[in-house]
């Protein structure tokens, strides 16, 4: 319809053209009619123009990369770096958990459409081995924005010798890498690479954002390493073990209540070893996540006379969240503040 609309209108005044020149101008000559035929000619090879246009269809939002990523921390990376080039899609929606998430039996058609994948990697997961293998990694860039990352083992199996292949499924390694600002740093290399692969022409663009992003995770890390400076403790207390990389990059001891996966109920036995690091720790608080449970936290810093707080993992923001204009760089500066909190004086 709009084509024809346009079409018309060239008509139309092509039509008015040669009406004014056989009313007005015909008397004048040759020049007059040559004048006459040269707009018709512009306006038709206008019209060629602007008819190939809307046949082609093709807004600027289709020449965006379309790119998949597993859960909140692979999407503020992607859109971070990728900016307007690219439409972001989360999996796991807004505020869910993503440890025990299983994609939908529509994913994997959804992904076929796909330029790149992007997931966190060291076995977070665990459902990616379901989907792999329909993906055409011709067609999709797929990233472990983990790789090349030393992995920490969990505290369940620090003792265990196991082999790499088998670590994975079995929950041996610590999947929370992007939990550390430091080790985020080296996951937005990745995407930033598999970026500069797919789509090179956007390589000065992409290049400048990345420099944005490295500048605002490298100032997050220095003012995280001059607030510890003024800790009294290195001992927090958390919901699951999902902060041993900041703890390890900060030179913090983490104890959890439950293990990698914050569905798992810790024993009663091991609650009665908590109660007991807790009092020789003298901990003065206990630190939950939004997406878990507050039940045990508070049932633990009860029972140690402590008090509570969040220290967010960043998982999953809500929706409410990122409407508000939080990230994951106001996140970890939230988290700062209590840790200044619950450390400090």
């Amino acid at each position: 319809m709009r084509k024809i609309q346009v079409w018309n209108g060239i008509i139309d005044t092509a039509l008015g053209i040669l009406y004014n020149v056989n009313a007005n101008d015909l008397q004048e000559g040759a020049e007059a009619m040559k004048r006459a035929i040269i707009a018709i000619v512009i306006l038709l090879l206008s019209g060629i123009a602007l008819s190939g246009c809307a046949e082609a269809g093709k807004k600027p939002d289709d020449q965006r990369l379309k790119i998949y990523v597993s859960f909140y921390p692979m999407y503020f990376l992607a859109s971070e770096i990728a900016g307007d080039k690219a439409e972001v899609i989360t999996m796991v929606p807004a505020g869910a958990e993503p440890h025990d998430w299983e994609p939908a039996p529509k994913t994997a058609a959804e992904l076929s459409k796909a330029d790149m994948l992007i997931y966190n990697g060291a076995g977070m997961e665990t459902w990616l081995d379901k989907i792999l293998p329909n993906i055409d990694e011709k067609r999709t860039r797929i990233v472990d924005a983990g790789q090349g990352i030393e992995l920490l083992k969990s505290e369940e199996h620090g003792e265990e010798e196991e082999n790499i292949e088998e670590s994975h499924e079995h929950g041996i390694y610590d999947p929370h890498i992007w939990v550390s600002p430091i080790r985020f740093r080296q996951q937005a290399q990745n995407v930033y690479e598999a970026l500069l692969e797919i789509d090179p022409e956007n390589s000065e663009y992409y290049g400048k954002r990345k420099m944005e992003l490295d500048s605002r995770l490298s100032d997050l890390v220095e003012d995280i390493w001059d607030a510890s400076k003024n800790f009294k403790s290195n001992t927090i207390v958390v919901s699951h073990e999902s902060f041993g990389y900041f703890a390890d990059d900060f030179s913090l001891e983490q104890i959890a209540i439950r293990g990698i996966n914050p569905q798992e109920e810790p024993s009663p036995s091991k609650m009665v070893e908590l109660v007991k690091k807790c009092r020789e720790k003298k901990v003065k608080y206990v630190f939950f996540e939004k997406l878990t449970s507050p039940k045990l936290t508070e049932t633990l810093a009860k029972e140690v006379g402590a008090g509570v707080l969040v220290l967010n993992d960043a998982a999953g923001l809500s929706e409410e969240d990122i409407k508000s204009g939080k990230d994951y760089i106001t996140v970890m500066y939230e988290n700062l503040e209590n840790l200044k909190k619950a450390l400090g004086d």
